[in-house]
């Protein structure tokens, strides 16, 4: 143990020698603009932010920015999404490089009945600490950003994979779901299309809304043939995009208030259509529609429903997309949640489209306390967003989120552009 100790502390003294995103010591984050009653971030895919902005098949979205904060400058963590939503929820990629499949806690393991099991790369669950993985600035061959870069013989444009390097850290195993249930507070994360039969989130790895990866050979075919694997399930929820669900404590569910009881469809009777309209919204929600409805649209499983193969499908894709942002947005305005306490709707993209291309995506702020027209052209990324997130809580930084480069959004949550 000692010597593991050893190693750590000089890994961190090497990082903060680097001179780039070092771990140095910094004190619990602070902020400008008051705090939170409730946070309401949504989560949408693969997308860069000149996909988004301007293009005609994305009208809510354009609509809506001009009218809300912006942070023109901001940044994913690489690739591909799995570590990107760690990065937002826990300021680390826990040393996870893919969208790997978790391997169940309580002994359950990874389990999958498709003929093809994706089981074989499964994530042991994030339990103690350890050293997370390092992410470069710019790829110069794919292999530099997890394999997940397009270069296609061209040279690398800059910040292709992240804004700055990262060198590898010690991180603490927790998400910002322990440090709100350790001051008392309340997080969920609503996944859309979760499977409606029993375990709920537990074991899942994929769903169509009805049957998931743990449906035996119960799948008809839509022709009315005979029982088939579950290989022709839609995949449209997607455990990669429910970091939460990578975590030992929440996995093994020993605490109900930091358990898997806290992952919901956006349907039923404890989802995030009943929270919006009672007075038990959590204060924070993190909202992750499905893999149709998020612009990811490269679904695997049965037949294919949403596409982004070529440039229909893409146009497409975008327009459900942002269909989707707007029937969640406007449904956050107009619900009781809303309009009790102090409230920010962040709209956030994990990542670019793996393109060689600068890893921006685009983010919104909307806060219903403040302006909400400024444009901030400060540098952020998602271990930034994390430390605003912890800031407006009142909770201390986790991992990343306490690098001296991760800065509070002021400007942006605050409404006072700089």
């Amino acid at each position: 143990m000692k010597a593991l100790n050893k190693g750590l502390l000089t890994l961190a003294a090497a990082a903060l020698a680097a001179g780039t995103a070092g771990a140095a010591a910094r004190p619990d984050p602070q902020c400008n603009f008051g705090g939170f009653d409730h946070v309401f971030l949504i989560m949408m895919e693969n997308q860069t932010n000149t996909d988004i902005l301007g293009n005609p098949n994305a009208p809510f979205i354009n609509q809506y920015a001009p009218t809300v904060n912006q942070a023109t400058d901001y940044f994913a963590v690489g690739h591909p999404s799995a570590p990107n939503y760690l990065e937002i929820t826990g300021g680390s990629n826990f040393g996870l490089t893919g969208d790997y499949w978790p391997v169940w806690a309580n002994g359950f393991g990874c389990q999958d009945n498709a003929p093809s099991s994706g089981c074989g790369h499964a994530f042991a669950p994030i339990s103690t600490a350890g050293v997370d993985n390092p992410v470069v600035e710019t790829a110069t061959t794919a292999t530099d950003c997890n394999g997940q870069i397009s270069l296609g013989g061209n040279s690398p444009v800059a910040n292709n994979c992240a804004l700055r390097n990262y060198p590898a850290a010690p991180f603490t195993p927790k998400s910002i779901a322990d440090q709100l249930v350790e001051r008392g507070m309340s997080w969920k994360t609503y996944q859309e299309s979760l499977p409606t039969v029993v375990p709920g989130a537990f074991g899942i790895n994929y769903s169509d809304g009805e049957w998931s990866n743990l449906s035996a050979a119960e799948v008809f075919e839509v022709n009315g043939g005979p029982p088939t694997a579950a290989t022709n399930i839609q995949k449209l929820y997607a455990v990669k995009h429910n970091p939460f669900a990578y975590f030992e404590t929440i996995e093994s569910g020993g605490n109900a208030a930091l358990s898997l009881e806290r992952v919901v469809d956006f349907d039923g009777p404890d989802g995030l259509w009943a929270d919006l309209n009672s007075f038990h919204a959590p204060n924070f929600s993190f909202i992750v529609p499905n893999q149709c409805h998020d612009m990811h649209g490269f679904v695997s499983g049965g037949t294919t429903i949403c596409s982004t193969g070529n440039t229909l499908g893409t146009n497409l894709t975008i327009q459900q997309g942002d269909a989707e942002v707007a029937k969640l947005v406007n449904g956050i305005k107009a619900s009781k949640a809303w309009r009790q306490g102090r409230n920010v709707i962040v709209l956030v993209w994990d990542e670019n489209d793996y393109s060689n291309a600068a890893n921006r995506v685009v983010f919104l702020v909307e806060t219903n306390y403040g302006p909400n027209n400024a444009v901030s052209r400060v540098p952020y990324d998602h271990f930034s967003l994390l430390r605003t997130l912890e800031a407006g809580f009142g909770l201390p930084c986790l991992n990343h989120a306490c690098d001296d480069t991760s800065l509070v959004m002021n400007d942006v949550f605050g409404g006072h552009s700089r």
